[in-house]
């Protein structure tokens, strides 16, 4: 083991994950490249990682899982000393549907979802992140601010996760660690924007962002980078737009 940091991104094969698992690795981290389903495409992040110069792993795991994400953590102790730098991206399923055509299963299970998840990995990740001047990144969303028809599910669980932050941020700045929250506004390049936006909506969000065009991966994964950054010590429970000036809080 070196002095190098560790950072784990979850959710990190694709989009929003994968670009903040390179970046970080460009910028001397270690990364544990965590994956759900699509192991082709986390190993071709380490792939990607690695023929830069840096050092990555693979480690599948559904986050909402303890006994997955514990085995995941262990693996980053044993091999690395633990983890530094938690960047908490994975999207856990969600409907697209109004209030009124939605049942109490749909935004229940969206709700505990996105909160057991964040429980999970932050539990596992803190034992060994106290005396490492530790970071806690959580990707949330605009919707969490500003609603847009049909997303009332994933906007009100992030909504609860940037709560959960600032509660995070308080009880665990004596330690040194900090705690903060990237809300992306709409993310061109990914799969849930293909999901999501078609040609006319696109063009109607573009219209409406004086930088004239949607967030890209890297956008969202520079702001990533800047929370964990080691020198970035001062800055915690704090909640970071990253859309081109399209909502300005």
């Amino acid at each position: 083991m070196t002095g190098e940091r560790v950072a784990l991104v979850t959710g990190a094969s694709s989009g929003i994950g994968a670009e903040t698992a390179r970046l970080l690795a460009s910028r001397g981290m270690r990364v544990i490249v965590n994956y759900l389903h699509n192991h082709d495409a986390a190993k071709e992040v380490v792939a990607d990682i690695e023929k830069a110069g840096g050092t990555a792993a693979a480690v599948q795991a559904d986050v909402r899982d303890p006994a997955a994400v514990e085995a995941m953590t262990e693996c980053a102790r044993n091999t690395w000393g633990g983890v530094d730098v938690l960047v908490h991206n994975a999207l856990t399923p969600y409907a697209i549907k109004s209030f009124q055509d939605m049942t109490w299963p749909e935004l229940g299970s969206k709700l505990d979802d996105e909160l057991k998840a964040a429980y999970v990995v932050t539990k596992a990740v803190l034992p060994h992140m106290t005396a490492r001047a530790g970071r806690i990144i959580f990707i949330g969303t605009g919707l969490s601010r500003r609603p847009r028809a049909g997303m009332i599910a994933l906007g009100t669980a992030k909504a609860a996760l940037a709560q959960f932050a600032r509660y995070l941020a308080q009880e665990l700045g004596p330690q040194g660690i900090t705690v903060n929250v990237v809300e992306p506004g709409p993310v061109a390049e990914t799969r849930i924007s293909a999901q999501v936006f078609d040609d006319d909506l696109t063009k109607r969000q573009v219209a409406a962002t004086p930088m004239g065009r949607l967030a890209r991966p890297r956008d969202v994964a520079q702001a990533v980078a800047f929370f964990a950054d080691a020198d970035n010590d001062f800055i915690t429970g704090s909640t970071t737009a990253v859309n081109g000036g399209m909502a300005m809080y």
